[in-house]
């Protein structure tokens, strides 16, 4: 039987050479959720049931503090244990302190919690999961990202998030994970109030270095009052602000690559919704062959379809003819799900 590779193509096997930025890819050679030249050899490995490349891949990053691809290679490979636990349990089992296996247990076990109609009880009862992952380096901001998405998970109270965001940013003040996790938590302990989850992301995106991914929070932001029904209206001008960010922010980023793809399909979400065609083609051209499922996914059960849509929309907009907005494929409005 072939293996299952851990991303989807949009129809038949892309072209083995890289991808020129700039050059415009046909629909089959999209890529959804393609990871990266670092983690994609983990994954195939864990396929096998092999874990040591994976621990190899985690411990690299916790000694050079690389604390953004930690987060995202923790997430992809939690989620890749949903379906395929066994090298992981094989790792615990062979190394049941060590702090990378720890830190993907405890995101494996927030990530299950999570889909239960019991999530807060639950999410309670992993909490001395986290707290072993926490304790593995005490430099590690991914355990505390962790720690404010079962927060919001558990229905913590407020005094509690704020004791677990002062060491979150005590760790990487400018942590990208850790500052989305914060959103979410606001967004939905202010529901409805999206100028303080504004303020929240614009001052960290001003205290941020030009090239860190906080400069993309007031995006997130962007986009929860894009898909959501609640609160006040915000100022155009505000929601053109935190694209304009993000777009400084994308040529700072290797171009058609799978890392910053996230984002990118994210700004282009928001720039369609702006109307703003020509800055989302450029957006296109950085993004190369590499579709994200987050935020398609908040809007069709076929993210990669939808994604193609969307991309002809954004050609037909340039050309002065646009056909409108990202629209929900489920019915009615978009979810406001990942804010």
């Amino acid at each position: 039987m072939a293996m299952q590779l851990p991303f989807i193509r949009a129809s038949r096997m892309a072209r083995t050479s890289p991808h020129l930025v700039g050059e415009p890819c046909a629909d089959d050679e999209v890529l959804l959720d393609a990871p990266d030249a670092r983690l994609s050899p983990a994954l195939v490995a864990a396929a096998r049931g092999d874990h040591v490349p994976a621990a190899s891949l985690l411990l690299a990053t916790r000694v050079a503090s690389e604390w953004e691809r930690r987060d995202r290679y923790v997430t992809r490979l939690a989620a890749f244990a949903r379906s395929r636990p066994e090298w992981l349990d094989a790792w615990l089992a062979t190394a049941p302190q060590d702090p990378d296996a720890l830190l993907v247990g405890a995101q494996l076990a927030v990530d299950r919690a999570w889909q239960s109609p019991a999530r807060a009880e639950l999410l309670r009862e992993v909490s001395p999961l986290i707290t072993a992952a926490a304790r593995g380096d005490q430099r590690d901001p991914v355990p505390w990202r962790i720690a404010l998405d079962h927060a919001r998970g558990a229905q913590a109270g407020h005094t509690y998030f704020e004791e677990l965001w002062a060491a979150a940013v005590r760790r990487a003040p400018h942590h990208y994970g850790c500052h989305v996790a914060a959103l979410r938590y606001l967004a939905t302990y202010w529901h409805g109030s999206h100028h303080e989850c504004f303020d929240f992301a614009d001052r960290a995106a001003q205290d941020a270095p030009a090239g860190a991914l906080v400069q993309a929070l007031p995006l997130r932001a962007a986009f929860g009052y894009l898909t959501d029904d609640c609160g006040p209206e915000i100022p155009r001008e505000r929601l053109d602000t935190a694209a304009d960010r993000a777009i400084a922010l994308s040529p700072r980023l290797p171009a058609a690559d799978p890392w910053p793809a996230r984002m990118r399909n994210l700004l282009i979400f928001v720039l369609v919704r702006l109307e703003r065609w020509p800055d989302a083609v450029e957006q296109l051209r950085l993004n190369g062959p590499y579709a994200t499922s987050f935020p398609w996914d908040r809007m069709s059960d076929d993210p990669l379809g939808h994604f193609l849509r969307v991309r002809e929309d954004i050609r037909v907009g340039a050309a002065g003819n646009p056909s409108g907005h990202p629209r929900n494929e489920r019915g009615g409005r978009v979810r406001p799900g990942d804010h």
